[in-house]
């Protein structure tokens, strides 16, 4: 995704003339993906209505910014053409990818999974990671009667705490390199990362452990039986679709290191989705339950959220400052929950740019920030809170949406936009109180 671009601002006169109703049509559109499911669940089932609610809460919002700022408009179409096609390719090359052998979804196998993906995440991306091991975990689990929990705890590690260490991990990381932060900068965060990743890992093998012990599939004393039953060796095929993965990575890394032509880097992500496409037998992509209904429910759902945030976030870029914000746990807890909501690359942007004001830094190089105790605190508080809380809603990072969609094509009964909020709430919220108190004091 091409993160230089995000966060454009309007001119402040324009920014201060928005109307606080401006943010309406996105409180209409969360409202409307945490309550449809529940109310009308046979007409959210059809990607054509999820479509038609965005059409008509984001087209008064396109067409009013058309006539307002037509350039704020174009950068954000350019990002969520970037942000569906990197879903996108990642959904497809990881689609080939067919883990076999026996992975029989026990608390001890579940929670490796999981631990793997956690160190993924920082290398190939939540993202990646996520579209990569979604499915073996899925398919490890198949045999299990409960498994909405296996997924939400994936979505917390895979699908965001695990991104912390590289700005490879997560989009805000990234947005911070291409601002001056050092690459390398985000390791220092290493304990923050084992610390959160490694409690919820302990947690969910706990759970997973007493689930795992109430459910029908075995009697009492037959954990070992169901583990090694129908004993074959893990292998994976479809490997090619390694090379592509790892071209995804350099594409987005030079797209970071050179000023690239508009459009370069969304064909070379989409250039490696076609060369798995066109070198993956169709028979490994029919082996995974590949179809293209996760992806399509995520285009049209992220479709109506990035236009109807359009307001929102000019709003909070232009009054950020405002907030009267000035210790690090502010910063993080700011952060976390807006980006629980909107987009955290230009919610990190923001909060960093009020770090800089701060600091008497530059903005524009976040770099000058980490040359103080008191600007390192800030944008590591800034850091955390953009990763982390990311986890809090399905819409508060990217891979979320698509790992819940994934799981309900599967057969899993995932809870609706208020119940995962009830999980991230029941654990996720007082992990991040410790936190706070631990690392942001």
């Amino acid at each position: 995704m091409d993160l230089s671009a995000l966060a454009r601002p309007l001119a402040s006169a324009t920014v201060h003339a928005l109307p606080m109703w401006s943010v309406a049509p996105f409180g209409l559109m969360l409202l409307s993906i945490a309550v449809l499911p529940l109310v009308a669940n046979h007409f959210w089932e059809h990607n054509r209505n999820k479509a038609i609610l965005s059409v008509a809460l984001g087209v008064p919002i396109v067409a009013w910014f058309l006539r307002l700022d037509p350039v704020v408009l174009g950068h954000t179409a350019h990002e969520y053409v970037a942000f569906i096609i990197l879903l996108g390719s990642l959904f497809v090359i990881a689609g080939g990818i067919v883990v076999r052998g026996t992975l029989a979804g026990t608390p001890g196998l579940n929670t490796t999974l999981l631990g793997i993906g956690a160190l993924l995440a920082s290398v190939v991306g939540t993202t990646g990671a996520s579209m990569l091991l979604i499915r073996p975990v899925l398919r490890a689990n198949s045999v299990r009667r409960r498994v909405a929990h296996v997924v939400i705890f994936f979505i917390f590690v895979v699908s965001n705490a695990g991104g912390l260490l590289t700005p490879l991990g997560d989009p805000p990381l990234f947005l911070g390199f291409l601002r001056g932060v050092p690459f390398l900068w985000t390791l220092r965060l290493w304990v923050e990362w084992a610390f959160v990743n490694g409690a919820l890992l302990v947690l969910f093998y706990f759970v997973d452990s007493t689930i795992f012990r109430r459910e029908d599939i075995q009697t009492p004393g037959d954990l070992d039986e169901v583990a090694v039953e129908h004993q074959v060796p893990v292998h994976v095929v479809g490997k090619v679709n390694f090379l592509y993965l790892a071209g995804v990575v350099v594409v987005l890394l030079v797209s970071g290191s050179f000023s690239l032509p508009m459009g370069v880097q969304e064909l070379g992500m989409a250039g490696m989705a076609v060369l798995s496409l066109l070198t993956t037998p169709k028979g490994l992509r029919e082996e995974n339950g590949f179809t293209w209904g996760p992806i399509v429910e995520v285009a049209v759902v992220f479709a109506g959220i990035f236009a109807t945030m359009i307001p929102a976030l000019q709003l909070l870029n232009a009054r950020g400052a405002e907030l009267g914000l000035s210790a690090p746990w502010q910063f993080f807890w700011a952060t976390g929950v807006l980006s629980s909501f909107l987009d955290n690359a230009p919610t990190y942007l923001t909060f960093a740019s009020a770090a800089s004001g701060i600091a008497g830094t530059d903005a524009a190089r976040l770099g000058e920030l980490i040359a103080t105790d008191q600007g390192t605190a800030l944008l590591a508080a800034i850091s955390l809170g953009a990763v982390f809380m990311g986890a809090n809603t399905y819409i508060g990072n990217g891979p979320n949406f698509m790992v819940k969609a994934i799981a309900e094509q599967s057969g899993v009964k995932m809870p609706g936009f208020f119940g995962y909020m009830a999980w991230s709430g029941a654990i996720l919220v007082p992990l991040f109180v410790v936190v706070t108190f631990v690392f942001l004091r």
